[in-house]
């Protein structure tokens, strides 16, 4: 008898999901997705280009409607998960759908932080997450708006971007004294501050928000300090935290995120979960490479075959205004540690290398990114470097001279 899968999610990791399930194990479950959100699954990393007009929402899109109907995948969508009841084996949908399950897979992702301070609830006050917040800030970007964008990570750099872009007057607050300060050391973020404002961003930093205040909707935001800057538009980006509600409410273990183990199993049987809800031997992620390794492994495990999620070494290669960066391992160097850098400002090149003994645990690159697979693997094996590997990591690898006719 065919066993009946529920997935509550449609973001990228249940859809990552879904495909590796289906290419292993095809019509072995009868696959039932339910997603929150009016779509199906989308590219959320291109919410920044489709914020500043370069993409469309068709670009966004992974896979059409026909491609779960083909897998047989039933979707429902635009009906938010609102209970699990984890005796009888049932999940209760939107306003009375029921749905039962022999398994069950939390795909439910991370939801957006609010700062607690005054007026955050004001309109005009929006988090910058999915489609609907991308269509929001577009109808409050009009001509003439001033915008302010607080939180200096990686999203708030692409929403400020993307308003930049619309010809919105925009500025980025951050409250450290360093943008992606998580990511990237203080000549790094220099250079990548320097990118943001040649786009017309201006960023302030050490920059803490105390209070966003109106007559009614959003007119001003005030500092700690006591600096007013006028604002029609505030858009929060100060991070995520896993969406544990409902498998809380189930009675899951739950600590940042829901708890899980190696094969990505809940404390419940018969119950998984994976992506930014999940907390992984007390680590939760916020990025699209855990989740998909997580996907794999899942898929992997329900089909009966030996798979084990180990964690992800953390990794973040991106473009910040069109700038290359990349970051892994260590960014600050430790007790013992030494660092290896190289630097032209004026080309907008930096590159850090962090080593330990004769080995790399921590790279951060600016303007060249082409060695970063190759700095990747070094920092997840722990290889020891080679007599020419600083230099080759450094420089690039020379280039192979054809042989002398």
């Amino acid at each position: 008898m065919t066993e009946r899968l529920v997935v509550i999610g449609n973001g990228m990791a249940s859809l990552r999901f879904l495909e590796r399930l289906t290419e292993a194990a095809p019509g072995r479950f009868d696959v039932t997705c339910v997603g929150a959100e009016p779509v199906a699954a989308y590219n959320r990393v291109l919410l920044s280009s489709l914020l500043g007009g370069e993409v469309d929402e068709a670009a966004c899109t992974f896979r059409g409607l026909d491609w779960y109907a083909e897998h047989g995948i039933t979707l429902v969508t635009g009906a938010p998960a609102t209970a699990i009841d984890t005796a009888e084996r049932i999940v209760r949908v939107g306003e009375g759908l029921v749905l039962p399950f022999d398994k069950l897979v939390l795909a439910v992702g991370s939801v957006p932080i609010r700062l607690p301070k005054p007026g955050m609830d004001l309109p005009g006050v929006i988090t910058f997450r999915d489609l609907a917040d991308v269509a929001a800030i577009r109808r409050a970007a009009v001509a003439g708006a001033r915008a302010i964008v607080i939180g200096g990570g990686l999203l708030g750099l692409e929403a400020a971007v993307g308003l930049a872009r619309l010809g919105v007057d925009t500025t980025l607050l951050h409250v450290m004294d360093r943008l992606m300060e998580r990511q990237l050391d203080h000549a790094a973020a220099g250079l990548v501050r320097e990118a943001m404002e040649a786009r017309g961003v201006r960023v302030m930093l050490n920059a803490d928000t105390a209070a966003i205040e109106g007559d009614g909707r959003v007119e001003r935001l005030r500092l700690a300090d006591g600096t007013v800057l006028p604002a029609d538009l505030v858009v929060m980006s100060v991070g995520v935290r896993p969406s544990t509600a409902l498998a809380a409410g189930a009675g899951l273990d739950i600590g940042r995120g829901i708890r899980v183990d190696d094969t990505m199993a809940t404390s419940v049987p018969g119950i998984y979960a994976l992506g930014e809800c999940a907390e992984h031997r007390g680590q939760t992620y916020g990025l699209v490479e855990p989740a998909y390794e997580q996907a794999e492994v899942l898929a992997r495990h329900l089909c009966g075959a030996e798979a084990a999620y180990a964690g992800t070494s953390l990794a973040t290669s991106l473009k910040v205004s069109g700038l290359p960066v990349f970051s892994a391992g260590a960014v600050d160097v430790p007790d013992g540690a030494e660092a290896v850098t190289w630097s032209d400002p004026a080309a907008g090149l930096y590159r850090k290398l962090v080593i330990d003994g004769d080995r790399l645990i921590g790279a951060v690159f600016v303007g060249d990114v082409a060695e970063q697979g190759w700095c990747k693997t070094l920092i997840r094996t722990g290889d020891i470097l080679g007599p020419d590997d600083r230099d080759n990591l450094m420089f690039g690898r020379p280039t192979p001279q054809p042989l002398a006719a």
